[in-house]
């Protein structure tokens, strides 16, 4: 890992995401960009007239100036910060100057406010997510150690599903899995659930030595089945894969990862399908 950006608003929790970035960057002597988006009218950044560029201006230098002050903490000492700012608000742009940087990682608080306008909670994490094709972390407190010691891995084990679970097995070592039934038309016999996983895990690992590592639960929802088992388990933090969808393809389906992503306490971690 070269490369992790996390995106701030000077709150409270996206000062727990930049310091959550902070451990993983020295952890492994990576670089940290810290992109802050500058809540500008985008009427303002289109006309050209003189009194807009000087607001723009003074504007862009006052972000700059409370930008500096808020990256002097103790916990970025000996870390290599490269501070981004962008002119206005606009959540797909987070994905698309991790991909202009080639960054790794995108690290992220789950909320947050900048003035009176919300940033980092709801739907806004959400588009971040849906927009990045790199792993996003998400966090939701002052993180401690991120040792990440027990990860689940929530899936339906279809076959699309093998290569985020590599990439999260190219991560962390120690992963349970999680598969859960729910009832009406996805609901799954224990027979049918314990077939779908091993050819799953003989395609992906060639090999079922994982097979004692999945835990089968039953529940109202994917989204609670994931939370209430990953608690269960112990786990510092949920992998989940997701579909990245948009426009009605997203609004129509939903996304289980996105909401795990907005609800869960743990710490969350998603993988492009």
């Amino acid at each position: 890992m070269n490369k992790i950006i996390v995106p701030v608003d000077f709150s409270e929790y996206s000062e727990y995401a930049l310091e959550a970035a902070a451990i993983l960057a020295k952890r492994n002597n990576a670089n940290l960009l810290v992109l802050h988006m500058l809540e500008l009218d985008k009427g303002s950044l289109i006309n050209s007239g003189n009194a807009q560029n000087e607001q723009m201006v003074f504007y862009l230098k006052l972000a700059e100036q409370k930008f500096d002050e808020y990256l002097n903490k103790d916990f970025l000492e000996g870390v290599s910060v490269t501070p981004i700012v962008k002119h206005f608000k606009v959540f797909s742009e987070v994905a698309e100057v991790a991909e202009e940087h080639n960054v790794d990682m995108i690290v992220m608080g789950s909320h947050g406010t900048s003035g009176l306008s919300e940033i980092f909670v709801g739907s806004n994490t959400e588009k971040v997510v849906r927009h990045s094709e790199i792993p996003v972390l998400v966090v939701k407190q002052k993180p401690s150690n991120l040792d990440f010691e027990t990860v689940t891995f929530a899936s339906d084990f279809s076959k699309e599903m093998i290569e985020p679970y590599l990439k999260a097995r190219q991560m962390f070592n120690n992963i349970k899995l999680i598969h859960v039934n729910v009832p009406g038309e996805g609901f799954k016999s224990s027979t049918e659930m314990e077939t779908t996983v091993a050819n799953f895990l003989k395609t992906a690992d060639g090999n079922l030595e994982k097979l004692n590592d999945v835990h089968y639960t039953s529940d109202y929802t994917v989204e609670k089945g994931i939370l209430n088992a990953s608690n269960l388990l112990g786990a510092d933090l949920i992998a989940v894969p997701t579909h990245g969808r948009k426009g009605l393809a997203h609004f129509f389906t939903g996304s289980v990862s996105e909401d795990v992503a907005n609800h869960a306490t743990l710490p969350v971690m998603t993988f492009k399908i």
